[in-house]
């Protein structure tokens, strides 16, 4: 009778076989999220900065950190994958000697991994659904999860008879009563809470103050100008209230006209990435609603208020929010109807249609793009121009 039992143990893998692709799947998790971490940071503080994962419109890394997902709970989502990680990395490292019980903290790390793919699952859902964009270096850690909970499964299978409530009270005895990893976790615990409480929230990056000492009008044409009245250098930005980067690059424009207000002027051009007003370069549905927040803004022209709705749309803009009249009122002091009303004027779509246009001939394709001097910049200035601006 003892026969058959003695086969099956020599064809089964050593323990310790089973927990090296645990081990591996542990580190890659912690370098994605890590990754995952600083692509977020430059995202939102490096003018020139692209994920080299940004291949396309769905395929791109950018788009999902740029995203309000990206933040739960005032951390970005990369943090909280991270100390995901190296909680399921210490019970692990705990298991790599099967002594003193520590085999049934794998009952532990099975929750764990289910709970990881269970969110997986979710944010996935939220970037196919909402974000509409997907991030090549979360789908990896996606995968990680994955990989941990069928590896704890298997574990469990060869080594502890299964999934059982008792072997999972056993487990979290064996947490308990052990202090190497209670100090482990407190540390965790600690470094997270320290970085929710003393990380800037670069994240939240907003547009300054509109300022007194800075000038503002119309140029010949009637596109709205700020910054010097007699500039020594203007910059013509083709933007879209929807497009992050053209909020980012505009903050920064604005801080350097604050910075320099009798050097530089920024002049203001619409180019909506919407299908709706721009469908010859942008045949599909995308960023819907632009087209129709550009017109508003052209109606505040009148009102002698461009600015404040200019910072106003962008706000909304990065909130990837539905674009909604009443929301736009209520911060504006605008009224509802007399912004949806915009949005159906003819004489304020032709003005956009003929911004539009002006960017075509300039072969644009793309926001933000900038115009300095007839040389058309798309993306982004380059950096040499910018020290020269910035000095």
């Amino acid at each position: 009778m003892n026969q058959p039992s003695d086969v099956q143990t020599k064809k089964t893998l050593s323990y310790h076989w089973y927990i090296i692709p645990v081990i591996f799947f542990l580190l890659f998790g912690l370098t994605d999220t890590l990754y995952l971490a600083w692509s977020h940071y430059k995202n939102y503080t490096d003018l020139t900065f692209s994920s080299f994962c940004a291949l396309s419109k769905a395929i791109n890394c950018d788009t999902v950190s740029q995203s309000p997902w990206s933040i739960l709970l005032g951390l970005p989502l990369s943090y909280w994958g991270f100390s995901a990680y190296s909680l399921f990395l210490f019970f692990a490292l705990a298991t790599l000697h099967r002594r003193n019980y520590s085999i049934y903290l794998w009952q532990c790390l099975f929750l764990l991994g289910f709970g990881y793919s269970v969110a997986a699952l979710y944010f996935g859902y939220i970037s196919a659904t909402k974000i509409k964009a997907h991030c090549i270096l979360c789908l990896g850690s996606h995968a990680a999860s994955f990989a941990l909970l069928f590896l704890s499964w298997i574990i469990l299978r060869r080594f502890c008879g299964g999934f059982s409530l008792q072997g999972l009270n056993k487990g979290v005895r064996y947490i308990l009563n052990s202090w190497p990893l209670k100090t482990s976790i407190l540390v965790l615990v600690v470094l997270f809470l320290s970085l929710h409480t003393w990380l800037p929230p670069y994240w939240n990056f907003t547009l300054p103050p509109l300022s007194n000492a800075v000038a503002n009008g119309l140029t010949e044409e009637g596109h709205p100008w700020i910054g010097a009245e007699h500039p020594e250098l203007t910059i013509h930005e083709y933007a879209d209230y929807q497009c992050f980067q053209c909020s980012k690059m505009h903050t920064f424009l604005r801080q350097l006209i604050n910075e320099h207000p009798q050097k530089i002027r920024l002049v203001h051009h619409h180019y909506p990435m919407d299908h709706e007003f721009n469908n010859i370069i942008v045949p599909e549905p995308f960023h819907i609603g632009s087209g129709k927040m550009a017109m508003i803004a052209i109606y505040s022209v009148s009102k002698n208020k461009f600015w404040e709705m200019n910072d106003a749309l962008y706000t909304m803009g990065r909130e990837k929010e539905p674009f909604n009249t009443r929301t736009l009122a209520a911060m504006t002091g605008f009224t509802s109807g007399e912004l949806a009303a915009a949005t159906r004027h003819p004489q304020i779509r032709e003005i956009l249609l003929y911004d539009i246009r002006q960017g075509m001939k300039r072969e644009i394709t793309g926001t933000p793009t900038f115009v300095i001097d007839d040389k058309v910049y798309q993306g982004a200035l380059p950096s040499d121009l910018l020290k020269i601006i910035m000095q």
